[in-house]
């Protein structure tokens, strides 16, 4: 997924699993953030970042969404313990991860494993991709001053 292609329109199905589409942002901008795991430390950092400033994305007319290959009951129990007000997509078939392209092969103390990058996608009010901040850029103690400027 590049700067100006259109997002797909099923995202997928979140917690509750309830359907998630573009459609359902129509007229707002949309974070949708892609992360490796549920509870890890770096993901939890993150998350907690966007919760914490979640009224200021809401002020500045954006919606946030999460997304990453645990199912919805690992979601739901992310949710609960952290107190997150936006939904996560439970990518489990990848589907997601793959039609943005960040799905691959990555390495940590030399051990090679498939895994999410950590990615955010800015989708504007068209459900075009505006912005995207790549792995390499994202601080995840700062990640929501990252998006909002």
């Amino acid at each position: 997924m590049n700067i100006g292609d259109k997002a797909p329109e099923i995202l997928g199905r979140d917690q509750d699993g309830k359907e998630v589409k573009l459609a359902d942002f129509k007229g707002k901008k949309l974070v949708l953030y892609f992360y490796p795991k549920d509870n890890t430390p770096g993901c939890t950092t993150e998350a907690c970042n966007l919760r914490d400033n979640y009224q200021r994305f809401l002020d500045a007319g954006y919606a946030v969404v999460g997304v990453s290959v645990q199912d919805e009951k690992s979601h739901k129990k992310f949710i609960e313990k952290h107190e997150l007000p936006f939904p996560l997509i439970a990518d489990t078939e990848k589907t997601l991860n793959n039609a943005f392209g960040v799905w691959g092969e990555k390495s940590m103390c030399g051990r090679k494993y498939m895994g999410t990058f950590r990615t955010t996608f800015i989708i504007d009010e068209e459900g075009k991709v505006e912005r995207i901040i790549t792995p390499k850029e994202i601080k995840v103690k700062e990640h929501a001053a990252q998006i909002l400027g």
